[in-house]
């Protein structure tokens, strides 16, 4: 409760504070003043701004971040084998599931077969393949370094096959022939993240391989007017690039946070209504460059902003809107213009979101009496008869540990939903899953999600929602404890 309250709090500083420094005059060819260079500032004043600047930014920081790491790798692959990494303007690409390794992106799915690029586009535009994906579903997202969608395509938007291109705010080039679409990024800093849906069989992972080895990104000067094919079962494995562990890579470093924001500043342009607040922040920067008591002002500021301010954010509980039986969802995914709140919480629990039209996400740390979720009780979830999530694409339920990473567990099971041709229904038309650490009964094995002995967290997934789940019509079912565990096996 009083992490919550000293967000809270801070929401209420950060509002008196951005309203007082974005105030216009009417009359846009007035020039407001900013403020003055030189001016004696206190180390307190220092702190509170530098709380501001830090949870602002912090999600494009992250994405700095995983520039200057990405930059090291020589060419596409896999980083411990398990995550796909590349050197920026080029793409990596899985050819199955992602599996437990991953730790470079919170809240991974095993429903689609992943890629992953970050773009540099002040070195040059961009070349990305668009295969013929026939009836399965697909999505490529394109983000900025605010984690903000700049363009739709994918299986949703109907986007037909062919040949794009990405290019920078500042490129003012000739369009070269072949390209059938070219997409504007706000920021230098950009990345792709290919999604395409596969059934958890045999068949159509085979099947699949012939459709992803079209997918690709590499840099326009590498471009011959044709589309190239990629076998990615095949790229190299490299040594883990990142700090291992069980949570995520920590991508911002609160001491190091404030070297970086000067250079993030100027990656990230301001948006209109923004630049009292870029000028206020810069300013404080400034005096920290001359005054060794405002930088460590800003340092703990980063510190305690890191503490207090966003680490609490990691729960799902603690950011969304509430929908019904403890689950909260967002409604601006990949859309967030000036709502820092979600932008940064999303960055924190579960960064590279989709748009809405595309995902719709459902996040629940909670039961159905408000008890958090943990392993040493038995759960079930039950879909009633037409009640599945409606979607024109597929659905997923995944289960999260503590770290929002996946459970390892011996049938190797991390979600269920529209990839499993197996689930057991009630005679009733009814799905029941049933979420617990040791296996239910023989009979509705395959329903069931294995879980951890210790805290977790439960996400749902529906791709391309329909209006019913848009509008708020379809709500998801109540997580029921059904008792104390008895021992595990």
């Amino acid at each position: 409760m009083k992490k919550i309250m000293a967000v809270m709090s801070f929401l209420f500083f950060s509002a008196l504070s951005y309203y007082s420094l974005t105030l216009f005059a009417e009359d846009t060819k007035i020039k407001v003043p900013g403020p003055v260079a030189g001016s004696v500032m206190s180390e307190e004043y220092a702190k509170q701004i530098g709380k501001l600047a830090y949870f602002w930014a912090w999600p494009m920081v992250n994405l700095h971040n995983r520039v200057t790491v990405l930059t090291k790798i020589p060419e596409p692959g896999l980083n411990g084998g398990a995550v796909p990494v590349a050197p920026p303007n080029y793409l990596s690409m899985l050819s199955d599931y992602i599996t437990p390794d991953e730790k470079m992106v919170a809240c991974p799915n095993q429903d689609v077969v992943y890629g992953f690029g970050i773009m540099t586009l002040d070195k040059g535009p961009v070349v990305i393949q668009v295969p013929e994906f026939k009836n399965r579903f697909w999505v490529y997202q394109l983000g900025d370094q605010r984690t903000d969608s700049f363009a739709k395509m994918g299986s949703t938007h109907k986007t037909r096959p062919g040949l794009y291109m990405i290019v920078g705010p500042d490129w003012k080039g000739k369009t070269p022939s072949g390209i059938r679409g070219v997409f504007h990024s706000p920021t230098n800093i950009s990345y792709f993240i290919p999604r395409v849906f596969m059934n958890d069989t045999g068949e159509d992972r085979m099947a699949i391989q012939q459709i992803i080895s079209q997918i690709n990104m590499y840099p326009l000067s590498k471009y011959n007017g044709r589309a190239t094919r990629k076998h990615w079962a095949t790229i190299p494995s490299f040594p883990v690039t990142t700090a291992p562990g069980e949570e995520e890579v920590k991508w911002v470093q609160p001491l190091a946070f404030f070297d970086a924001l000067p250079h993030v500043m100027a990656e990230v342009q301001p948006r209109p209504g923004e630049e009292a607040l870029y000028a206020n922040i810069l300013s404080v920067l400034e005096a920290a460059k001359k005054n060794e008591k405002i930088r460590k002002a800003l340092d703990q500021a980063a510190v305690e902003a890191d503490r207090d301010l966003v680490a609490p954010l990691f729960q799902f509980s603690n950011f969304g809107i509430p929908v019904a039986n403890n689950w909260n969802t967002i409604r601006n995914g990949a859309n967030f213009g000036t709502d820092y709140l979600t932008r940064t919480a999303v960055a924190k629990s579960n960064i590279f979101v989709n748009l809405e039209q595309e995902t719709k996400y459902f996040y629940a740390d909670r039961d159905s009496t408000s008890q958090r979720l943990n392993g040493t009780a038995n759960y079930t979830m039950t879909f009633a008869k037409g009640e599945l999530p409606p979607v024109k694409g597929f659905w997923s339920v995944t289960l999260y540990n503590k770290h929002h990473f996946f459970f390892p567990n011996r049938i190797n099971r991390y979600s269920l939903g529209t990839k499993n041709k197996d689930l057991v229904y009630n005679s009733d038309g009814s799905l029941t899953l049933y979420i617990q650490q040791s296996p239910p009964d023989e009979a509705i094995v395959n329903n069931w999600l294995p879980a951890p002995a210790d805290d977790f967290s439960l996400y749902i997934r529906a791709y391309e929602p329909t209006i019913k789940i848009l509008s708020g019509q379809w709500k998801p079912p109540k997580i029921v404890k059904a008792g104390s565990l008895a021992k595990a096996e």
